[in-house]
């Protein structure tokens, strides 16, 4: 114990996608351009949701939501992971791993999150479309969206606060590409039993709860668009869903492949895990604006007037 105590670590080595040399440059210039495309792409979302007055509805409320909620996902990870591979060193400091936690933890329950509160608006407005207006008020839209983010920023602080208690003396070696909770847990030398406690409760319950909201919600759309006479109403009913139905399906079966299937057993090191969990935290947020922007009418518009607008700016 007394060891222990006195070779306290204060960083560690994360050993990133791959440890060949030769592949650094290519994985540099991919997730260079995969975090500017999404940066980019996110935020032309935001600025075409926001300067068009036709988009001014909860549901693009919503999609701009997650859109800021991507673009912080992305930054949480790829920078520091552009570092490591640029200087070469594998190295993030304690208070590095510990904010890196945080932010990850923050994002990845609220796209969970918003992508709930954008199913409870599909259902609203398909099935009950006469009082669409009175329910999905301003204001109740930004309470759902406030709620969000605050039950989301206090999840991950409580877990962040009980990893400070936590002691690390060996080895530090992170098989992942950023700092998460399971891997850190895994390399703590003190009782990590709270910690796993509220990972179960805690954690499980607000992954289920937007899950239950998703499916749920969609049940019954399924059964309002069962109801309808009109051929026309259900078309345009799954088109007003399928862009939703798109990014949640992407979101939930990279994070399941993630979090519940078992690790490789033909990859010790975790390579091909670490290789499937780009999907959820990487892919995943630059796919969302494009399947917004070409499966959404609306939004293809929204953009084209952005653009243009942009273009006469830049020559005039």
């Amino acid at each position: 114990m007394d060891r222990r105590n006195q070779t306290r670590i204060y960083e560690f080595l994360l050993l990133g996608l791959s440890e060949r040399p030769e592949q650094q440059p290519l994985l540099f210039g991919l997730f260079l351009g995969i975090y500017l495309v999404t940066v980019l792409g996110n935020l032309l979302i935001i600025l075409a949701i926001g300067s068009d007055m036709h988009l001014h509805t909860p549901m693009y409320f919503f999609l701009a939501n997650l859109s800021v909620s991507d673009i912080g996902f992305v930054s949480t990870i790829i920078p520091k992971m552009l570092d490591n591979i640029g200087s070469g060193s594998k190295l993030i400091s304690y208070g590095e791993c510990l904010t890196q936690l945080y932010f990850f933890g923050l994002f990845a329950d609220l796209d969970n999150f918003l992508l709930a509160v954008m199913a409870l608006d599909r259902y609203v407005a398909i099935s009950q479309p006469l009082h669409y207006a009175l329910i999905m008020t301003s204001q109740r839209c930004a309470l759902l969206v406030a709620g969000s983010w605050v039950i989301t920023a206090f999840h991950a602080l409580v877990h962040t606060l009980l990893l400070t208690r936590l002691s690390f003396c060996g080895p530090n070696i992170i098989p992942h590409f950023f700092c998460d909770l399971v891997p850190l847990l895994k390399l703590a030398c003190s009782s990590t039993y709270v910690n796993n406690l509220l990972l179960i409760l805690v954690a499980g319950t607000l992954l289920v709860g937007p899950f239950v909201c998703i499916f749920t919600s969609y049940f019954y759309i399924a059964l309002a668009v069962l109801r309808m006479d009109s051929p026309q109403g259900k078309q345009r009913a799954f088109s007003s869903c399928t862009s939703h139905l798109s990014v949640v399906s992407l979101f939930y079966s990279t994070a399941i492949g993630v979090y519940l299937c078992p690790p490789s057993s033909s990859s010790p090191s975790g390579g091909k895990d670490r290789v499937f969990s780009v999907m959820y935290t990487v892919v995943t947020p630059m796919l969302n604006p494009f399947i917004y922007s070409l499966r959404n009418r609306e939004m293809k518009g929204a953009l084209g007037k952005l653009l243009r607008r942009k273009t006469l700016f830049s020559e005039s």
